[in-house]
């Protein structure tokens, strides 16, 4: 029970986090930064939305199967991936710097370990 309640609150809060950085992308960014650069910046919001929401159900799958590592690793890789992909893309959104963009592919990565932990706890029914 205290981990879906863990999972509850990062995703509530990563909700609203990519609420206020889509809304400060399309008021605060717009007209500027460059429009390749504003397009990176949403497609992070659109990104971390889709995970926060993806936190959701790692918190509903965590209260239905207990102790299953495989919840544990989907929302542990939804949250370094949202850090990563989103965090890298915000930062070339807002500053046009490229320095953080070498870890993009790493977020994607964890993005898709977290779907495919998520596959496998619902393969195994909760079991692993």
């Amino acid at each position: 029970m205290r981990h879906a309640r863990l999972w509850l609150l990062t995703g509530a809060l990563n909700g609203l986090l990519a609420v206020a950085f889509g809304a400060f992308g399309a008021h605060g960014l717009e007209n500027h930064v460059p429009p390749a650069d504003l397009a990176a910046f949403h497609t992070a919001a659109q990104y971390h939305m889709y995970h926060a929401l993806a936190l959701l159900v790692v918190s509903w799958r965590a209260e239905t199967c207990p102790g299953a590592r495989s919840i544990a690793v989907a929302g542990y890789s939804f949250l370094a991936g949202i850090i990563l992909f989103c965090g890298s893309l915000y930062m070339l959104g807002a500053s046009g710097s490229r320095a953080l963009v070498l870890l993009t592919p790493l977020g994607g990565l964890a993005f898709m370990a977290g779907w495919g932990a998520l596959l496998w706890s619902a393969m195994r029914g909760g079991r692993a």
